[in-house]
């Protein structure tokens, strides 16, 4: 007999096995999480949560945690490119870049109309303890810090794990229907044969987190400042730095710098001489430096073959892991949780066949695949930036300086020159303004039924979106009134995991099909009709505009906010229709 018995085992508490509990836990689903190291991390790694994260977030009651202690959105308005922050040479301090980004500036209108959530910042060494708080609220007793995951086994009814006390050597037997392997890909991927594919070794990265007052040289609108100048040789060797809290802007007490060394160079494990090159770099001799910590991981853009083995699923960086450049990689460890989640939830409670646990797979493995990929070319367009300065990688440092001299002369070809850097530097905004990228991700199979219509255009460059509630999208956001209450079209998907029909004004027979249908299957799911004598108005006109059906229509949206079904309009047999639609989406 098995020590503990529960229907989900989480091995992992970073940022996606603690968002893995809390969902678990608001859709009613007993679980255990299990980790192996005393406490949350250490390191500041990830830090910018896009709008969809805190959607997801806002959905589960989260959000407003982290909006409380985040950065303020005045304070990561922009990004810039600079040659130091201090110095006063004649290649000193100066900036020759700035950027809007993260929603801020000019993008504030577009970004807050397709969305009811800002993006937000907040480093992983304060976000995980913040989200293990939430998680050990919902599940005391359910979260087990310093326990390791030793062996795995499945037979035809679920799955027995050994987790060892790493405090005490004891072992316990742990028996789970399924498991969520949030481990970084360290121990249950491995245990299973999982391969990770894709390009790895190529650099290495070495992330300084410090304690400076920079106050008299920052930029309080700005949230990452990248450096680009002779002593580093380019952007990634002169480094990127931003602000970790816990106060904002030039007040930050916290700061992490990342520069690269190639994996070949000894230099890169000689952490005394990282103080002196972060003065060298920044132009500031006497600074007064505390470092935290200094730590080194290889850039790779590699993505796990399988995301489901049998009763195991693989999420977060155990799924995908990829460079640090548009910041996908706890935001799409949340979202993989989060899609995970609803369904290991409905097949528990009998409400959904086991085949649609085997959408996660085939939504989520396609997300990962492209912002690997995404990921790694925003990266790599740093160094296209370089060359748009006139820099030549591996070049003598008289060149690079020769060339920086070239850059800022003022002489036609020095404007020439800076219009180009312009020009070239402008195409990072698939780094820092990929609001499709980040809210416009949609499956083209899964726990959906498709309707034959056409994507929406899509911006190659990832920054125009298209709302659009074409199966498999994230519905679009609309403020909607609701008895004097002002409600977001994707507040109407609750905690607790119902569904959500979306009708138009002259939709009653959809509605009334759809509740009998819940009530059949013991479904949650709410109607709503918008507009006319409905549910709630569209004070705006905002849903008019973007919802795609007539108003006898309606659309039928997940508990995840992506849209499972649709119909233009109305249907002779409507509770026919949406028997049919329920069985394909839940795998009935």
């Amino acid at each position: 007999m098995a020590d503990i018995d529960v229907p989900v085992l989480i091995v992992g508490g970073g940022g996606c096995g603690l968002s893995a509990s809390i969902f678990l836990s608001d859709l009613r689903i007993d679980h255990l999480l299990v980790e192996r190291h005393t406490g949350t991390s250490h390191l500041p790694k990830a830090h910018y949560l896009n709008q969809r994260t805190m959607e997801v977030l806002r959905q589960h009651g989260v959000a407003d945690s982290v909006y409380e202690v985040g950065t303020p959105p005045e304070n990561m308005v922009k990004v810039r490119w600079r040659t130091s922050l201090g110095g006063d040479g004649a290649l000193d301090a100066r900036t020759f870049y700035e950027m809007d980004a993260f929603g801020g500036g000019v993008l504030h209108d577009t970004y807050s109309q397709d969305s009811p959530c800002l993006s937000s910042n907040y480093p992983q060494i304060r976000l995980e303890p913040l989200l293990r708080r939430h998680a050990e609220q919902r599940a005391p007793g359910r979260l087990m810090f310093h326990h390791e995951l030793t062996e795995l086994g499945e037979d035809a009814d679920g799955v027995t794990a050994v987790v060892r006390d790493r405090d005490t050597g004891q072992d316990r037997t742990v028996r789970a229907r399924y498991v969520i392997g949030a481990d970084g890909g360290k121990t249950v991927g491995p245990m299973l044969g999982v391969q990770l594919q894709g390009p790895t070794g190529l650099l290495d990265m070495v992330s300084t987190h410090f304690t400076a007052d920079l106050s008299q040289w920052w930029d309080d609108s700005c949230l990452i400042t990248w450096f680009v100048n002779p002593e580093g040789a380019g952007s990634w060797g002169s480094g990127a730095m931003v602000p970790m809290g816990p106060t904002w802007g030039r007040r930050s007490e916290e700061w992490v710098l990342h520069f690269t060394f190639r994996p070949d160079d000894p230099a890169r494990f000689d952490e005394a001489a990282i103080v002196p090159r972060i003065r060298e770099l920044l132009k500031l001799p006497d600074l007064d430096i505390t470092v935290h910590k200094v730590s080194h991981w290889i850039l790779e853009g590699v993505l796990a073959d399988r995301y489901r083995a049998g009763r195991v699923f693989l999420a977060g960086d155990a799924a995908h892991r990829h460079p640090p450049t548009t910041g996908l990689g706890l935001n799409t460890a949340i979202q993989d949780a989060h899609n995970l989640a609803w369904k290991l939830a409905a097949v528990l409670e009998g409400t959904a066949g086991e085949a649609l646990l085997d959408s996660y797979e085939r939504e989520r493995q396609p997300v990962g695949m492209r912002n690997v990929d995404w990921a790694m070319f925003t990266f790599l367009n740093h160094l296209v930036i370089d060359a748009g300065l006139g820099l030549m990688p591996g070049g003598p440092p008289e060149a690079q300086v020769a060339a920086f001299e070239a850059l800022f002369a003022d002489s036609p070809m020095g404007e020439t020159r800076r219009a180009r850097a312009a020009e070239v530097t402008e195409t990072q905004r698939t780094e820092f303004q990929a609001h499709d990228l980040e809210i416009g991700f949609r499956y083209d199979a899964g726990a959906l039924v498709p309707d034959g219509t056409e994507p929406p255009p899509r911006d190659p460059m990832g920054s125009v979106h298209h709302p659009t509630t074409r199966p498999g999208h994230r519905v679009p956001h609309a403020w909607l009134d609701r008895d004097g209450e002002r409600i977001s079209t994707l507040d109407l998907a609750g905690p607790a995991g119902g569904y959500v029909l979306l009708a138009g004004p002259d939709g009653e027979a959809w509605c009334a099909a759809a509740e009998q249908i819940a009530e059949k299957l013991e479904i949650r799911l709410t109607t709503v009709r918008v507009g006319g004598t409905g549910d709630c108005t569209d004070p705006t006109g905002r849903w008019a505009e973007v919802r795609q059906i007539s108003d006898a229509g309606a659309i039928l949206v997940r508990p995840d906010n992506h849209v499972a079904w649709r119909s233009n309009g109305a249907a002779d047999d409507p509770e026919g229709v949406l028997t049919r639609v329920f069985d394909t989406v839940t795998g009935r």
